[in-house]
């Protein structure tokens, strides 16, 4: 059966609040809008699925705990961590029987937020793990003071807080992936490595990453190998190939889906460059994973 929305609270329920806005045709084409947001929780081991639902929702699990299920994989949540689902495809959330979650929560609606959760997706999501949990709160609690005081230019406030907890989101994606050591890392390398590592999926020239170093390009290629060992190019690329390996472990979407989603615009240099550093095709190991 298929159920929409999360009615059920449990514990204390004063503090459990919904709020709704209706953003106009014109604010929904220019800015992201919240349409409804609130506090909740539920009961222990309480579930629903959803086939489809118009727009994306996006937790903060403020304690307790749940699962969530999309394209074909489960995720935990945790207290501290964020959520973003995107509900046009179909999704189950569980709470913990034991422990269950108690969260903010939000429905967004606009243009390019599909976008954006590919990028999620390709960086590690829809799970961030607990970090920055103060500052992602706060961006919660502003959203809702906002919802409730209505201000003329709400929409526009609404967009950038909401692009705030993207970046938060990013950020506590990449704080959980493996990262080389801080102390390893020359300071003006950062930048660059940053970028990197933030947006593999665009494409990035060797003169910017330079410029961000401070160096010319050529010596900061050789500044990079002497500290990570491998050149910006190769250190790129297999950047991009972790995150393929998990959007086929992970998701449904075609070889050229994921492709795209991690930079390569072609998919047959990104078949053979995966390839090369696994030894398998992306199809079979996408074969040989779904029967582990």
């Amino acid at each position: 059966m298929v159920r929409t929305h999360m009615a059920r609270t449990y514990g204390d329920k004063r503090n459990r609040f919904v709020l709704q806005h209706a953003p106009s045709d014109a604010a929904r084409g220019a800015f992201w809008c919240v349409v409804r947001a609130g506090h909740g929780g539920a009961i222990a081991g309480d579930s629903f699925s959803r086939d489809t639902y118009p727009g994306h929702e996006l937790f903060l699990c403020l304690r307790g705990h749940a699962q969530v299920r999309s394209h074909g994989h489960t995720w935990d949540v945790n207290p501290g961590d964020a959520l973003w689902m995107n509900c046009y495809h179909p999704h189950r959330y569980t709470s913990a029987v034991r422990d269950p979650w108690e969260y903010y929560w939000l429905r967004c609606e606009g243009s390019q937020l599909d976008h954006v959760w590919k990028l999620i997706l390709a960086a590690g999501g829809p799970v961030a793990p607990g970090c920055d949990t103060r500052e992602k709160r706060a961006v919660f609690e502003r959203i809702f003071a906002l919802l409730r005081e209505k201000p003329v230019n709400l929409d526009a406030l609404i967009h950038a807080e909401l692009a705030r907890w993207v970046a938060l989101f990013l950020h506590a994606l990449q704080s959980a992936g493996p990262t080389v050591e801080p102390a390893e890392v020359p300071e003006r390398l950062r930048p660059a490595l940053e970028r990197m590592r933030l947006y593999h999926h665009l494409p990035l020239r060797l003169a910017e990453l330079a410029d961000l170093s401070g160096f010319s390009p050529s010596h900061f290629v050789r500044v990079f190998r002497a500290a990570l060992g491998t050149s910006p190019i190769d250190w790129l690329r297999r950047a991009r190939i972790e995150q393929a390996k998990r959007r086929l472990r992970e998701s449904s979407d075609t070889l050229k889906e994921v492709a795209s989603q991690v930079g390569y615009s072609d998919q047959f240099y990104f078949s053979r460059d995966f390839k090369r550093m696994t030894g398998q095709s992306p199809s079979e190991y996408r074969e040989s994973k779904a029967t582990d």
